[in-house]
């Protein structure tokens, strides 16, 4: 398995939100991350619909993913905005995410997030946000 990948699987795994959610990083590559969230009962709302608060979950995670893969490990989401554009119904959510633009401390970057539903793949949400380095090398005291 590619290091970088690896590396991606066990921050995942350390962050105890995204295992109560089951997500699941599939792809992790410099500017390039893709995350899947297994649908189950307990990510719906009432109407049966994925809940609108996991799918920004997975594009928050996809967004610092990828982010990161460009500007190290020690990075925050400073802002994100998400746009619903359907119901996500099936049995996965993807979250394909890439770098629009990278600096020393900050990255733009962009994640499209689709239901997959019978192997067949529905853009249910866009969402841009801005990636920043923390710590030492930022010049924060963080």
């Amino acid at each position: 398995m590619d290091d970088l990948l690896q590396f991606g699987k066990e921050a995942l795994a350390s962050q105890p939100f995204s295992k109560l959610v089951g997500a699941e990083l599939t792809s992790f590559l410099p500017g390039h991350v893709e995350l899947a969230v297994r649908i189950t009962p307990e990510l719906k709302q009432q109407h049966g619909f994925v809940h609108g608060g996991v799918i920004s979950y997975a594009a928050d995670n996809a967004l610092t993913f990828v982010g990161g893969s460009v500007l190290g490990p020690g990075v925050v989401t400073s802002e994100y905005k998400i746009n619903y554009l359907r119901p996500a119904m099936g049995s996965e959510l993807i979250a394909r995410a890439t770098v629009v633009y990278s600096g020393k401390m900050q990255a733009v970057c962009r994640c499209d997030i689709y239901a997959v539903s019978e192997g067949k793949e529905d853009l249910c949400a866009v969402s841009q946000g801005t990636i920043a380095r923390i710590g030492k090398d930022s010049g924060d005291n963080a």
